[in-house]
């Protein structure tokens, strides 16, 4: 079992920035694909980024590709979502997650994960 818990949401004004964190226990962190995902109000959830276990292998959805910066220290336990110009159409409750497995250009954004935090709430005004 791996239990995450997701922390740094809160509210900033448009082109602002701010950064998640998500702190894993249980098992060993270092072994799990690390994702984040966020769901709007009145939308489904959606894939926000990806992180492998060594860090080599990204990706961002294109709505935040060139804004949002993902990284992980597996020393501390945490995976990171720096996210910069912020706009209010990022306004949403932040969700990290873990996975087993592999992570390939085909299933990165999958939803299928083993493990989910409770979310964070991120509110931008404009």
């Amino acid at each position: 079992q791996v239990r995450l818990v997701e922390s740094g949401g809160g509210l900033v004004q448009a082109g602002g920035p701010l950064r998640l964190s998500c702190a894993a226990s249980g098992r060993t962190f270092s072994n799990y694909i690390m994702a984040w995902f966020r769901q709007a109000p009145g939308k489904e959830r959606e894939f926000v980024s990806v992180i492998s276990t060594g860090s080599l292998f990204i990706r961002y959805a294109d709505s935040v590709k060139g804004r949002f910066t993902i990284s992980r220290d597996n020393a501390k336990n945490t995976v990171y979502l720096q996210m910069n110009s912020l706009k209010p159409e990022d306004t949403a409750v932040y969700y990290c997650a873990a996975r087993g497995g592999s992570l390939t250009d085909t299933n990165y954004n999958t939803e299928a994960n083993d493990y989910w935090g409770q979310g964070t709430q991120v509110t931008i005004s404009s």
